[in-house]
């Protein structure tokens, strides 16, 4: 009896019943992959659900189905469901990674899962939990550090049970697992990988599996691949894959990662990518029936903390990704069908000989008028309970993942002079007995903004004055920015790394962590005993009629944090090229809608509104 089609099973049902199970694998001779034992032109779309509202998951799916794709590529941030150690949550909003995936399958979409353990992505530590940097010598990306690997062999055990009955074998719609990711850009030991498969196989996924790499990277270390798998290429294209093929001959070769954009970072000049334009891959692609994956095809939102950072292997030049992941992404961050979606979109229709879906209608916007939020709260009146130490120490001893940390000294004989720390990660403003001094940026920002926020760059000393009577209280409030997600300096630690002086070396410290969890920030004390002092949380109230996805325009401000009725939008800085935070219709409700800003320069209030788009 000839096997139903899943594709058309799939919009009727969740799930294959067992006799329904499609096949999937590679052509003996490596120059396919197979669907029921012909040959499956993967078309497919990358998207993270921890980046999506999950109310807007169905309408991102519809929109990739709309354009042509007939695959899903999606990462899980390791991160994002074990932020603490032993401790994994898979089924909260948008960490249901398993609700996603059936979703994909009941709207008929296959999936290319990508669970790391490192996914780059631009996301904080390439989804690395932050617990693992509270020991000093940790090495990551390595079998040979057995903390490491044993934080890996929990979380693939825990995300397997999840795994294995969305597997195609077993009715589901996954295709294919990929090991790690772009490891070849980092290390060069195969054994690594082997064993991260090997934790698969003994969890009971037993593929198929894929790597991914750079063509150039596989083509300086070739026994990098794992033999069976099948490679994927970063910024493939149609002469890359036909070289891949020639080195690895027996398994099939798609392009990975095709860029129609690019992360861009806080004080890039503009939002990356936007003259991007892979029209020519595509309909090469299409005219060869050659599998490829599109990242991003919907960029979404670095909600919270999550945006990660970019640093020189060797100089350090450290680059934060800013929190919208548009990336110039044929499907916009708030679900938009861009110029680029339609042409792209025409290539691969005409290439089919079945017709698309209709485009899914647009999400509705809301817009308001200006408000000017009060000052209601301060963080200097909501310190917790401080913690000694000789030294200060980053947030990972203190087993804080994210957000700001207030390091206090009290100073018998101070008399002023140059404040040196080593290191601020990464931006830091200090106070004396209550003052501001001036601050310290671990990313560079142009002259005229470090002159009027007295804010040195890269890290250089800062001349306190002699104004203060002795003795005096001393304060560094640090905000830690993304951490870095590729290359060699991954191991990057948040808060004052090592030492501070200030003539001589300062030591008997208090420290007080901060994450700024939007359950703590709810519960603020409504005091604010200096309203001159920096460090302030303001609120305003937008009223609505109806609900929509928006974006907060904070242009007036400076570098701080929104919040939208508890939600955490993100970051903002005043360097951009970011000026709007995205706030989806879900977050928002008809009558009142609270906004608090957390800033960390602003003491003067100003507008803030809700607009209709990014920019």
């Amino acid at each position: 009896m000839r096997r139903r089609s899943f594709l058309r099973l799939s919009a009727l049902t969740p799930f294959l019943m067992p006799d329904d199970r499609a096949r999937f694998g590679f052509a003996p001779d490596g120059s396919a992959f197979l669907l029921d034992g012909e040959p499956f032109q993967i078309r497919s779309g990358e998207m993270h659900p921890a980046r999506i509202p999950r109310p807007h998951w169905r309408h991102r799916v519809r929109m990739a189905k709309a354009m042509g794709m007939n695959t899903i590529a999606l990462y899980v941030m390791w991160n994002f469901v074990e932020e603490k150690e032993g401790v994994f949550d898979f089924t909260t909003d948008r960490r249901d990674v398993a609700a996603f995936i059936r979703l994909c399958q009941s709207e008929g979409m296959w999936v290319l899962l990508r669970p790391g353990p490192y996914v780059c992505g631009e996301w904080d530590l390439g989804g690395l939990p932050a617990y693992l940097l509270r020991h000093k010598d940790i090495k990551l990306r390595t079998k040979d550090d057995q903390r490491f690997m044993a934080a890996v062999s929990r979380y693939f055990a825990a995300l397997a049970g999840i795994v294995r009955p969305l597997m195609i074998g077993n009715g589901g719609p996954i295709l294919m697992v990929q090991i790690e990711n772009e490891y070849a850009s980092y290390g060069s030991d195969r054994g690594y990988l082997e064993e991260l498969r090997r934790l698969w196989l003994d969890n009971g996924v037993t593929g198929p599996f894929y790597t991914e790499d750079g063509i150039w990277q596989l083509q300086a270390d070739p026994a990098i691949a794992l033999d069976g798998c099948a490679i994927a290429l970063s910024a493939g294209e149609t002469g890359f894959i036909d070289q891949a093929r020639e080195m690895y001959p027996k398994v099939p070769v798609m392009a990975g990662e095709v860029y129609p954009g690019w992360l861009t970072h806080w004080g890039d000049e503009d939002f990356s990518g936007r003259d991007f334009d892979i029209s020519r891959q595509l309909r090469e692609f299409m005219a060869r029936g050659q599998s490829f994956n599109i990242y991003m095809l919907h960029g979404g939102t670095n909600f919270g903390f999550w945006a990660g950072a970019n640093a020189d292997d060797w100089s350090g030049s450290y680059t934060p990704d800013i929190t919208t992941y548009d990336y110039c992404a044929p499907i916009g961050e708030q679900g938009t069908a861009t110029p680029r979606y339609h042409a792209y979109r025409e290539i691969i229709g005409n290439a089919l000989t079945a017709p698309l879906p209709a485009v899914p209608a647009p999400i509705p916007t809301v817009t308001s008028k200006p408000v000017t939020p009060i000052a209601f709260a301060s963080l200097w009146d909501n310190l917790p309970a401080p913690i000694a130490s000789e030294h200060p120490q980053p947030m990972e001893t203190h087993g804080q993942n994210s957000g700001y940390i207030v390091y206090r000294k009290r100073i018998p004989g101070y008399t002023g002079g140059s404040l040196d720390i080593r290191w601020v990660h990464d931006y830091a403003t200090v106070f004396v007995d209550g003052h501001y001094q001036g601050g310290f940026s671990r990313t560079w920002i142009s002259p005229s903004v470090a002159a009027e926020l007295n804010v040195t760059n890269d890290n250089l000393p800062l001349d306190l004055p002699a104004v203060a009577a002795a003795p005096a209280v001393l304060d560094i409030a640090v905000e830690g920015l993304g951490r870095t997600n590729f290359g060699q300096a991954l191991v990057d630690r948040k808060g004052i790394l090592e030492t501070v002086t200030l003539g001589d070396q300062l030591t008997g410290w208090e420290t007080f962590p901060v994450p700024m969890k939007d359950d703590w920030v709810r519960g603020l004390r409504h005091r604010v005993t200096d309203p001159k002092r920096p460090g302030l949380f303001f609120r305003a109230e937008i009223d609505l009629t109806t609900v929509g996805d928006t974006y907060v325009d904070v242009s007036k401000w400076t570098k701080g944090v929104v919040w939208v009725n508890g939600n955490n939008l993100g970051r903002y800085w005043k360097i951009g090229p970011q000026h709007r935070l995205y706030c989806p219709a879900q977050w928002l409700r008809r009558g009142g809608n609270e906004v608090v800003l957390f800033d960390l320069h602003q003491t003067t209030p100003a507008p803030i509104s809700f607009e209709a788009q990014l920019s």
